[in-house]
């Protein structure tokens, strides 16, 4: 724990290494868990497949979940 499932359009290794990296610091100062509990794993899809493979089977079934839906806020 925590586990964080990145599904994003393809990028360069650069910057996914970035990403993760800034990712798990976030997770070692917020969530207070030690780095050997933090997993991270990119998937990457094309743009045309995004809404089939992930939005639809992934993103709408869980709208209850979503902390931030397409940029906005779900909480208050």
């Amino acid at each position: 724990m925590p586990y964080i499932a990145i599904k994003a359009y393809p990028k360069d290794e650069e910057t996914k290494k970035r990403a993760v990296e800034q990712i798990r610091d976030v997770l070692l100062k917020t969530w207070g868990c030690p780095e050997e509990a933090i997993t991270i794993s990119v998937e990457e899809f094309p743009p045309e497949d995004f809404n089939k493979k992930v939005r639809e089977p992934e993103i709408l079934p869980k709208l209850d979940k979503m902390m931030i839906l397409d940029g906005k806020k779900q909480y208050k």
